[in-house]
């Protein structure tokens, strides 16, 4: 297996990873199994969610990077920052 092949291995377990972290973020927080949800186990949940989403994200734009490098197309230049507030103004 030569390298191109790899990374076209790759890109397919991105896209998965992909498809598993949307599965991660569309679970219900909330289910009707038990009366009383703490607040530390709600926040926990969403900062989960919150995680899941950003890695999906992260993920898919490497791996059209990575798509578009092997198919010798320009890369588009879509980064944007998920920083909070603070960091983005702290320079």
């Amino acid at each position: 297996m030569n390298i191109k092949e790899m990374k076209l291995d790759i890109i397919q377990a991105g896209y998965k990873a992909v498809e598993e972290l949307i599965r991660v973020a569309e679970e219900k927080i909330i289910t009707n199994t038990e009366d009383d949800v703490s607040t530390d186990r709600l926040k926990n949940a969403a900062a989960t969610k919150k995680l899941a989403i950003f890695d999906a994200f992260e993920i898919l734009n490497r791996v059209e990077e990575e798509k578009a490098m092997l198919e010798n197309r320009p890369i588009e230049d879509n980064k944007k920052s998920f920083k909070g507030f603070a960091e983005r103004r702290s320079k």
